[in-house]
């Protein structure tokens, strides 16, 4: 008895000691960041011509393995790298989905701290544990046009069993050839998303898929199970609450369902939303800093004691977000007064080359929102809503109106201003206000799903609020978020 006592105390205070210095690795890893942020990727709309020159740079490298594996539909290469000389083998893919680039900027970030001249104890405990192979965008013909499938109108996630798709085809043949102990399979997902009955965005979610309909857990999905539940407790020091679990019903034609199927421990991670970061650099830090801290724990096999129960902890993804939620404003229709709550999403629109884009904003709902939140909320008990108004002025062009008219115009009620001409090709303007022709007549208010939310906010017989395009302009003079308004052309 006294034996099993002391055994369990050594294996307790192992334990203990390794998770200790894991933590102090992790937190080392996020106040380091920046040294091996890749520069020149700091915007989500990366194209496959961006990564060559940082691929091209490792060709050089004798610690890496640079390998064209495939081509895309449109002929772009399917580069593999890989590093290391460990007897596990753990494969990293992203973007899969064109319009999900988050950890593939990662990668990079990733990359850049292997080749860097700190952290030496803990890069030889990974790379000699684990041979790392990266196989970053691939789907490189849908990041061109920032868009989720593939040029043959292919979502690349649902062609595991027909491989139908190149880059299907290339996904099997990798995972065959290295057999690979574990494998991320790297994704965004909706900002939308929420983490259980809470309003705190699902920054990070995780999945480890199950390989049959019974959901069945074996050594193989236990194993990512558990390396989930790591990367979890990484994340609750950046993001607390910020951690979604994807439902784990059986798709038989998904790529994460099928690798775990065909032994290799699968990790699907799912870059959300987080406030104040439209371009998701904190949460491409995120990413860097767990999934470097998963592939050391990996390493060092400390996963191994994590608490299978504990994956089941993790609140599973709800999506009741809105970008803008307004609570129990006024609304007057035919002659009745009625209090409403509006939910807003802003959705992206990319300008012709899909390297940026700009917000056009709809009412997604409306009603009784109390069972859904916003990432930003305003309290509207006592407000009314009104229709924005034309202002009277006929301009010249946008560059003849100053911000600072601007905002007394709104105070005033006015939502719209009339241009002489419309600039040529332009959508969006930077001033918070909606451009229009000089032929514009102003919309009567209808409240209704689809519309685009501009419109203005009155308590006591003074406006105090402007809604333009979906983004609340508060009039008291607080800074707002707000992005951009539109250029109307009927």
């Amino acid at each position: 008895m006294k034996i099993k006592l002391v055994l369990f105390l050594c294996l307790f205070l192992i334990a203990a000691d390794s998770s200790a210095q894991e933590n102090d690795i992790t937190a080392a890893l996020y106040e380091s960041y920046d040294q091996f942020k890749e520069p020149s990727l700091n915007k989500r709309r990366i194209k496959h011509k961006a990564l060559q020159p940082l691929i091209n740079r490792l060709m050089s490298d004798p610690k890496y393995t640079v390998k064209v594996v495939g081509e895309s539909i449109e002929g772009r290469d399917l580069t593999l790298i890989s590093i290391g000389t460990g007897p596990t083998s753990v494969f990293l893919w992203s973007q899969m989905h064109g319009d999900e680039p988050t950890a593939t900027q990662a990668i990079f970030d990733i990359i850049n701290f292997l080749n860097g001249d700190t952290f030496i104890a803990e890069k030889e405990a990974i790379l000699s544990n684990i041979t790392l192979h990266f196989l970053p965008m691939l789907n490189p013909d849908g990041a061109e046009a920032y868009t989720r499938r593939n040029r043959l109108g292919i979502d690349i996630n649902r062609d595991a069993l027909m491989l139908q798709s190149p880059e299907g085809r290339t996904l099997k043949m990798v995972r065959d050839s290295l057999d690979a102990d574990f494998g991320f399979n790297l994704h965004d997902q909706s900002t939308y998303y929420n983490a259980e009955r809470t309003e705190k965005p699902a920054t990070i979610s995780y999945l480890a898929p199950a390989y049959n309909y019974e959901k069945d857990i074996n050594e193989v999905r236990g194993n990512a199970m558990k390396v989930i539940v790591f990367m979890n407790s990484i994340i609750q020091k950046y993001a607390p609450g910020q951690v979604g679990r994807y439902n784990d019903d059986f798709e038989p034609r998904a790529f994460g369902d099928n690798i775990q199927k065909w032994g290799t421990s699968a990790i699907l991670i799912e870059s959300g939303g987080y406030p104040g970061d439209p371009e998701k650099q904190e949460i491409r830090k995120l990413n860097y800093v767990s999934i470097l801290s998963a592939v050391y724990t990996i390493a060092k096999g400390n996963y191994k004691n994590i608490p299978l129960e504990d994956y089941e902890k993790i609140p599973e993804n709800d999506r009741m977000l809105f970008d803008l939620k307004i609570e129990g404003l006024t609304y007057t229709l035919l002659g009745q007064e009625y209090k409403l709550d509006l939910g807003i999403h802003r959705s992206e629109v990319d300008n012709a080359d899909h390297s940026n884009f700009y917000y056009n904003s709809t009412v997604a709902d409306q009603g009784d929102l109390s069972t859904f939140y916003g990432y930003e909320t305003l309290d509207a008990v006592g407000y009314t809503v009104k229709s924005g108004k034309v202002h009277p002025e006929l301009f010249k062009s946008i560059e003849s109106l100053k911000e600072s008219e601007v905002f007394k115009y709104l105070k005033q009620g006015y939502t719209y201003v009339r241009l002489e001409s419309l600039p040529s090709g332009k959508k969006d303007t930077n001033l918070p206000i909606q451009i229009v022709s000089k032929d514009f007549k102003a919309p009567v208010l209808n409240l209704r799903a689809g519309m685009n939310p501009t419109f203005v906010l009155e308590k006591d017989n003074e406006i105090q609020f402007a809604v333009v395009n979906g983004f609340l302009i508060r009039l008291n003079g607080d800074k707002s978020n707000f992005k951009n308004a539109l250029i109307l052309r009927k």
